[in-house]
């Protein structure tokens, strides 16, 4: 009777100890008012749409830069301040140039990020993924134009 007893109290705690999940509901909401959406890795974003590289080129638009900072300022106001920035790149150019350049896309859009969410840069992982990973076909110039981007991808608060 005594071990029934003590294993329905650990039972018990062990329950008392879930967690609802991850993410706060004021932090989902945040995301998906941002444009992130679930998938296996966490939550992400991939900016294709809003910001778009040119050929050979890693700079931020002042608008992108304004957006980029935006976004992670209200991201961080819950929390929110650990995130991965994946860079890419069309199929144009040799591999290890497309990888180093997709990492400086990376990384200008890491930067922009830690100064709108005033978190340390270190909080954000950057990996430039150059040509490995298209969306779209690379069979003509709009579709290149999407592969040139980046996303983020949030992992943990």
């Amino acid at each position: 009777m005594k071990m029934k007893i003590f294993l329905m109290v650990c039972v018990l705690a062990l329950v008392g100890c879930q967690t609802k999940g991850r993410f706060s509901d004021e932090q989902i909401a945040a995301m998906r008012n941002a444009g992130f959406s679930q998938n296996i890795e966490g939550w992400g974003l991939g900016l294709s749409d809003k910001i778009l590289f040119g050929v050979n080129e890693a700079q931020l638009t002042p608008a992108s830069k304004e957006n980029i900072q935006s976004m992670a300022k209200n991201l961080a106001a819950t929390g929110i301040n650990h995130v991965r920035i994946d860079g890419h790149t069309d199929n144009y150019g040799k591999a290890d140039y497309n990888q180093q350049l997709s990492l400086k896309r990376a990384n200008a859009v890491a930067t922009q990020w830690a100064t709108g969410a005033a978190i340390p840069r270190e909080n954000i992982i950057t990996r430039g993924l150059g040509m490995s990973a298209p969306i779209a076909s690379n069979n003509n110039a709009q579709d290149r134009a999407q592969n040139r981007r980046v996303a983020i991808v949030i992992t943990a608060p």
